[in-house]
């Protein structure tokens, strides 16, 4: 046998054990780490998606919270995990393509510690407001945030929520105070009390607080209305052209987990996402599923992270 052929063997041999760890994958649950605590678009992305593969797999899902450090510190531990496909991570916009921007060490790197599996939605968020703030338009909100240098305040429970508000307040020469949040359901449970004025959320948590009248809508922070919420314009309407911005959900695993598991997950969570009552479930919540293949999604985040890299440097926004 020559040289090349012994080489070509090895390869098959080393390639079989995946292959094989492939066919029966999953054999026993699947941990979910999402990075948020409950209550936010990203957990019940999660909780959705996860729900389906449980019944597609006949394994449990399990979703596993752990929020703080806007995130960093649930992806961080994902990265960490074992690369056998037993524990994959959301991903966010925010946390692998904004927060290795704001913070000197974010606990993990985005291009080195994870391969992605599928995205998960094509997000935008909202301008929205309490009722008491007494505007009906970005342009008045920004007329007051004038007239009150420092007096008005914003929530965030996540780095995309806090850069659109510092972009917001860039773009307008306005001084608007930061009020920091570990998640999006704290967040909005303060901003329906009215203890803060404003917040740049993800749709799902406010969108039955909107429809109901506790708080109001200004804007789609992207290039156009939702169907969800017809009457509220996009960036672009409301004279806001620079917050014509776009982000995601998705989902990632550990960057050495084989490409014939990451491939099994692919399938699963594509399947998911494309099933009618899961779609319109989440497109109730204000999401919109989007799944791609791995490659797409991991293009897609390296993209992302030069993009939000700049206008990071144009807020000159930093957490340390």
């Amino acid at each position: 046998m020559n040289t090349f052929a012994r080489m070509l063997l090895c390869c098959a041999a080393a390639a079989m054990p995946a292959q094989v760890q492939a066919q029966s994958f999953p054999e026993r649950p699947i941990r979910f780490i999402v990075p948020f605590p409950p209550g936010g678009g990203t957990d019940t992305f999660a909780r959705a998606v996860g729900a389906k593969l449980t019944q597609a797999w006949s394994q449990q899902i399990i979703i596993d919270n752990r929020g703080g450090a806007q995130g960093n510190i649930g992806t961080a531990l994902g990265a960490k995990a074992a690369p056998d496909g037993y524990t994959i991570t959301l991903a966010f916009v925010g946390t692998l393509a904004i927060n290795p921007h704001l913070y000197s060490n974010p606990g993990f790197d985005t291009r080195r510690d994870f391969t992605a599996v599928s995205r998960g939605t094509d997000e935008n968020w909202l301008l929205v407001i309490h009722p008491s703030v007494g505007v009906s338009s970005v342009k008045d909100l920004a007329a007051l945030a004038k007239q009150q240098p420092g007096k008005l305040t914003y929530a965030s429970p996540s780095s995309a929520g806090q850069l659109l508000a510092e972009l917001f307040k860039l773009t307008t020469g306005t001084d608007i105070l930061h009020i920091p949040y570990k998640g999006a359901g704290p967040a909005t449970i303060d901003l329906v009390a009215g203890n803060v004025h404003m917040m740049f959320p993800n749709p799902t948590g406010p969108m039955p607080h909107i429809k109901s009248g506790r708080l109001r809508a200004l804007m789609v922070i992207g290039p156009k209305r939702f169907d969800e919420l017809p009457d509220v314009p996009a960036a672009a309407e409301a004279g806001f052209p620079e917050l014509n911005l776009t982000g995601w959900y998705g989902i990632v695993a550990p960057a050495a987990t084989p490409r014939a598991i990451v491939a099994k997950l692919n399938a699963g969570v594509v399947d998911a996402l494309k099933s009618a009552d899961l779609v319109k479930r989440m497109r109730a919540a204000g999401q919109h599923p989007s799944p791609s293949t791995s490659d797409e999604f991991n293009q897609q985040i390296r993209t992302d992270l030069e993009r939000w890299a700049k206008i990071v440097k144009a807020t000159g926004t930093k957490v340390e």
